[in-house]
């Protein structure tokens, strides 16, 4: 297959569908967390409606991305990321339409089978179209656009559940899914791992979801304080669960988690900064969205704004991170960032508090959170990938994206349970304000030892060095 440039046209195209596509699965795992009151509201749900809608997302996107991946590899990218966009748009529109929380929490589940099929294709039709010269930039471009998403997703979300109504942020999905389609099958090139054959890893994607599950409803039930044989007969099923999981994917010919991926420490170092990093996104970004609203009796538009410094930095200076982690190696910046997140969501634990000043207690906080991420986002995806065989590269998106979700499944399950949170909490000031500070806290310092994690495990080579560009190409 050639491959194409990100200078031309075709490589530009490609780029767009990618991280359209993506950014729309990112975007529903952070702008939900704006909505939360107003659902909880119009639906009459307490805070443990509230944490599946959004770990009901993260559960099935968690658990089946890495066959989303594997089905990628095995049956075709362009074809397995189509069918992820035409499901996710079908599912987001149930999403809008649901009459009860317990409808929404299984149109969320769907949502995410969706995710599972769309996120670890992105990646890897950048990893397997581009040339290596430019796989680099690419990813920092894709990183940089998709988190932008990702970061938006709240201000976007706050303007729409203000001036309209939640369901509206579920509705938007469906003309951005339509606009996926039209540019996947004008610009993308079909790729596939040659080596991948046999059946689907039915029985590993099915032990993986019941080990999520069992782990995640044990969380949320001990929190809203089910009774304890609940609590403890769910959360054995998901321990055994996941062991099984490990036993039957050493023994299958074809596995979708292949054990030897992680004969890498590259590849293994990353995904241990990625969980560390990514439980303390999910977790800050829940609680400054509730907080802002709840404790500081901001509006949704106000809660979803304080995170647009955020959105500019990304948008400005990812692809420039990308490319200096090319040149100096992936450590350096691997490390800082993290920190300089840590001290970015020390400072907003300490600073916001009931009714707070947005300039002199928010943007701080938010500005050094925002150049610690810069540094963190592109180089993390950068080596994950390199740190592996290209015909891996389903596979490796797909196992880094599933510790994404899982560490964000884990943090909004566990975070509240942890700080004391359960019933109709969230909708009071005193007990939001309270455990905002100890959970910002925990997140601080899962962004630090995703810093040490990183200075430790992760090498200065692993990205290929940059080729010239020949002045006939």
């Amino acid at each position: 297959m050639a491959q194409v440039r990100l200078g031309e046209a075709s490589g530009r195209w490609l780029l767009t569908a990618t991280v359209l596509g993506s950014g729309v699965a990112f975007l529903d795992g952070t702008v939900v967390n704006v909505a939360l009151p107003a659902i909880g509201r119009d639906l009459g749900a307490d805070l443990a409606g509230l944490q599946w809608t959004i770990t009901g997302y993260a559960l099935t996107l968690a658990a089946l991305i890495l066959l989303g991946g594997s089905l990628g590899d095995r049956y075709g990218r362009r074809r397995v990321y189509l069918i992820g966009v035409v499901w996710f748009g079908i599912a987001s529109l149930a999403c809008a339409l649901a009459p009860n929380i317990a409808t929404l929490v299984g149109a969320r589940l769907l949502q995410g089978i969706g995710g599972a099929l769309m996120t670890p294709g992105s990646l890897a039709i950048i990893q397997a179209s581009f040339a290596p010269a430019d796989r680099a930039k690419a990813i920092g471009t894709w990183s940089g656009l998709a988190g932008v998403t990702t970061i938006i997703g709240p201000f976007v979300g706050g303007w729409l559940v203000d001036e309209f109504s939640w369901r509206w942020i579920f509705l938007i999905n469906v003309p951005l899914c339509a606009a996926v389609v039209w540019i996947t099958l004008r610009a993308v090139p079909e790729s596939r791992d040659p080596s991948a054959t046999g059946r689907p890893d039915t029985p590993g994607a099915v032990l993986g979801a019941l080990g999520l599950a069992g782990l995640t409803y044990a969380l949320i039930a001990a929190g809203d304080r089910a009774d304890v044989v609940i609590v403890a007969a769910t959360g054995l099923l998901g321990v055994v669960s996941l062991l099984a999981f490990v036993l039957v994917e050493r023994r299958r010919r074809h596995p979708m988690l292949p054990p030897g991926i992680f004969a890498s420490k590259q590849f293994t170092a990353a995904n241990l900064v990625t969980l560390a990093v990514y439980a303390a996104l999910s977790g800050a970004s829940l609680f400054i969205a509730v907080q802002l609203q709840v404790g500081g009796g901001w509006t949704a538009l106000q809660a979803g704004a304080a995170l647009v410094p955020t959105t500019i930095v990304l948008l400005l200076l990812s692809t420039s991170a990308g490319a200096l982690a090319t040149r100096i190696g992936p450590r350096l910046p691997m490390t800082v960032g993290p920190i300089v997140c840590a001290v970015g969501t020390a400072l907003l634990a300490i600073s916001i508090d009931r009714n707070p000043s947005y300039v002199v207690d928010v943007l701080p906080g938010v500005l050094v959170f925002s150049l610690g991420l810069v540094l963190i986002v592109a180089p993390l995806t950068a080596t994950v990938l390199a740190a592996v065989d290209d015909r891996h590269a389903g596979a490796a998106s797909g196992v880094n994206n599933a510790v994404a979700r899982t560490a964000g499944l884990l943090a909004i399950a566990v975070l509240p349970l942890a700080v004391g949170l359960s019933g109709d909490d969230y909708a009071d000031p005193v007990a939001i304000t309270a455990g905002f500070r100890t959970a910002m806290l925990i997140c601080a310092g899962l962004l630090a030892a995703g810093g040490v994690i990183a200075a430790i495990g992760i090498r200065r080579d692993v990205l290929p060095a940059p080729e010239p560009v020949s002045q006939d190409a």
